[in-house]
């Protein structure tokens, strides 16, 4: 996932450079409003795959896009794909970039099996050096015949509630008729193990991996309003730097906040987290495994 402003903690309320959280529960006449306005089947999902992925080149030796990287004998991209389908989303468009003819022969090939449960795939060169903010101009044409699409990024994986954050983010976009970006907030596994250690210096607590208790930080998937594609400043135009920040600072930066799962691979660490996930038979982001 791209380094950006906002991958540290997000701050509740908002003040001058801070992220502003919304999170006001709606009235159920509301939600039932929504949930008749959104068919999911008609939003399109842009997936981010087109960066270079420097701090995994051990695992995908220069000859795998990130996102082609697999865990348990499926590429994370089909595991992000599953994610939005098994909430009822069927088109996508993946942002290709580095390494683009391994993605779209990937797809080519199982494109019988992806219809299955997609009804539409198409990767898109959007250019090897494109920023992530270009990368979304470079689609736009494609985009813009809807008011919302969803965003997300080609590393990272969450059993987030799909509807839950297309309802918040329909709610408060009647507060602003200039577009708005609704993020995700998670809370980000811990790295390490936790300790309890004794004024003696014994052990007396050895606890595996787990959510971290503190902070959130941004899980990058993204309900987006299209009016968003206005602040595309060509190709180098960066979502987290160059347009992300102005709509915080504007009050048009909101954020769902999920309780539940979600994770990240940066590192090799990461990548091998899931992979034991996965092994043990009930990874907490394959919903589709449980319908």
């Amino acid at each position: 996932m791209a380094r950006d402003p906002f991958s540290g903690p997000v701050t509740v309320g908002y003040t001058e450079g801070e992220l502003r959280v919304v999170n006001v529960p709606p009235q159920p006449s509301q939600v039932k409003e929504v949930i008749a306005f959104f068919d999911p089947s008609a939003i399109p999902v842009v997936i981010l795959a087109g960066g270079r992925g420097t701090r995994l080149q051990d695992v995908s030796k220069g000859i795998l896009p990130k996102p082609m990287i697999e865990i348990g004998e499926m590429p994370l991209l089909e595991h992000i794909i599953r994610i939005y389908s098994a909430q009822g989303f069927r088109k996508f468009f993946v942002a290709a970039g580095f390494l683009k003819e391994v993605i779209v022969g990937w797809v080519d090939d199982n494109r019988t099996r992806l219809g299955q449960f997609v009804d539409e795939i198409d990767v898109v060169d959007t250019g090897e050096e494109t920023q992530t903010g270009g990368r979304l101009g470079k689609l736009s044409d494609k985009l813009v015949a809807q008011d919302i699409f969803m965003l997300t990024y080609g590393d990272g994986v969450a059993d987030v509630n799909l509807a839950a954050l297309l309802e918040q983010h329909a709610r408060l976009q009647t507060e602003t008729s200039q577009g708005l970006v609704t993020l995700t907030a998670a809370r980000p596994p811990a790295r390490f193990g936790s300790l309890t250690i004794n004024s003696q210096g014994f052990v007396t607590n050895f606890g595996e991996k787990v959510q971290a208790a503190e902070g959130l930080v941004n899980a990058g998937f993204y309900a987006v309003d299209t009016k968003i594609l206005r602040l595309v400043a060509g190709d180098n135009s960066r979502l987290e730097y160059d347009i992300l920040p102005i709509l915080a600072t504007q009050g048009r930066l909101a954020a769902f906040q999920h309780p539940g799962f979600f994770g990240c691979i940066d590192t090799w660490r990461d990548l091998q987290g899931l992979k034991e996930l996965w092994a043990s038979g009930n990874p907490p982001w394959a919903r589709w495994q449980k319908n």
